[in-house]
């Protein structure tokens, strides 16, 4: 996983998940931070295709060019020009 800047959420967990946490967490030598992290991306691959938030994005519009899969650089680097001038 890329290491980005993380933003910090507060969560409440049941006390036996925080004991269950706490003992894996020092099992495996990382954090309790960590072991929530990589749970969640596990959890996020497991969503079925249909349930994808991303999956919103696809048919939002139209732009009637048949290359536009091979050739999106060209057309957002012409599409940012034009915004400049």
């Amino acid at each position: 996983m890329t290491t980005l800047k993380k933003k910090p959420i507060q969560i409440y967990l049941e006390p036996q998940q925080d004991n269950v946490l706490a003992v894996l967490a020092k099992k495996r030598g990382i954090s309790k931070a960590e072991i929530i992290r990589r749970s969640l991306e596990k959890y996020f691959k497991d969503i079925p295709l249909e349930e994808d938030p991303a999956m919103g994005l696809i048919g939002l519009g139209s732009s009637k060019k048949g290359d536009l899969s091979d050739q999106h650089d060209q057309y957002i680097a012409r599409y940012a020009k034009s915004k400049r001038k």
